[in-house]
């Protein structure tokens, strides 16, 4: 069974840093791309920032310059480096995992609160 596993989030004061870490079980298969979501309290679940196998990035316009993805594609493993936060980041933020031949796999999700 595959297993996608996040952990990092937690409270944190604007302007602070919080990083996030997944990784999913080898048994995921080949990866095309991995990624971040976040929905926050009564809105849809949007995309936050993605990395595709060949090395291309995308963030959203509003994280761009204070989020950084990073992963180790032999380890299947995918970061969030989130600097500067605001509360307006306030959300449960989702690992995502685009595979070739086996499907989206998503985390269960973890919650990062940014508030004085």
């Amino acid at each position: 069974q595959v297993q996608v596993v996040e952990s990092g989030g937690g409270l944190v004061q604007p302007g602070g840093s919080l990083r996030l870490s997944c990784s999913a079980s080898r048994n995921i298969g080949s990866v095309y791309a991995m990624g971040w979501y976040r929905q926050a309290p009564g809105k849809e679940r949007e995309p936050v920032a993605r990395r595709l196998r060949a090395g291309n990035t995308y963030y959203a316009d509003s994280v761009k310059g204070r989020f950084a993805i990073s992963n180790d594609a032999a380890e299947n493993t995918v970061l969030l480096q989130m600097d500067n936060l605001k509360p307006e980041d306030t959300a449960v933020y989702y690992c995502n995992i685009v595979t070739f031949s086996s499907g989206v796999y998503w985390g269960q999700g973890t919650s990062v609160t940014v508030s004085s």
